[in-house]
């Protein structure tokens, strides 16, 4: 009987978090399917942050306080089908978030934080079971595209799928947790973590 069994001697066992049950979300990208659901997605990281700190020595003691605090960038790889076009839908939004080659001296338009935001709407990233049912789901405020590279070298010798990678930057992620038999949004044992709402 597996150590993370409900009971001993009972069959109805808790099943752990598995990496291959996840789905990632561009509110924005609508794919054939009519679901925002990147099911090209092949891996995508957890949000993470890293907490700063000062230090003051004191004789031959050295102590810490913490500072600010920084949100990692998020590595998602994603596969190229021919539909959608993955590399036209990254070319698309980029041209909504505001870049556009300097053509003419008097191209001034640059790219800002609302319309860089805005082109992917809201990225979300949604850990599930066995089921399909969500157990975690990072929520990420304020994301863009930091970084894309549209696959690496072409070669007649590689047979394998083309991938692209995309890195976002974001001001904070929301995190929600689900427990129980009632996992999921709409989950009564919902946990809410790095969230707004929960300040006054």
């Amino acid at each position: 009987m597996a150590f993370w069994a409900k009971n001993f001697g009972e069959a109805n066992l808790s099943d752990p978090k598995r990496n291959f049950r996840f789905i990632v979300e561009f509110s924005n990208i609508q794919a054939n399917s009519g679901s925002p659901a990147l099911w090209y997605a092949k891996s995508v990281a957890k949000p993470s942050f890293t907490v700063a700190s000062a230090e003051h020595k004191y004789l031959n003691h050295t102590f810490y306080y913490p500072g600010s605090v920084s949100w990692n960038d998020i590595a998602l790889v994603l596969v190229d089908p021919v539909d959608p076009d993955v590399v036209a839908t990254l070319a698309d939004i980029m041209v909504h978030a505001g870049y556009a080659p300097p053509t003419t001296p008097n191209s001034l338009s640059t790219m800002s934080k609302s319309s860089a935001a805005g082109a992917m709407g809201t990225v979300t990233i949604k850990q599930i079971d066995a089921s399909g049912k969500i157990l975690e789901e990072w929520t990420l405020w304020n994301s863009f595209i930091s970084d894309i590279k549209f696959g690496d070298s072409l070669e007649y010798g590689n047979d394998e799928l083309t991938q692209l990678n995309v890195s976002l930057k974001y001001d904070w992620a929301r995190l929600e947790t689900y427990t129980g038999k009632s996992a999921g949004p709409n989950g009564a044992n919902a946990n809410t973590f790095f969230d707004t709402r929960n300040q006054s």
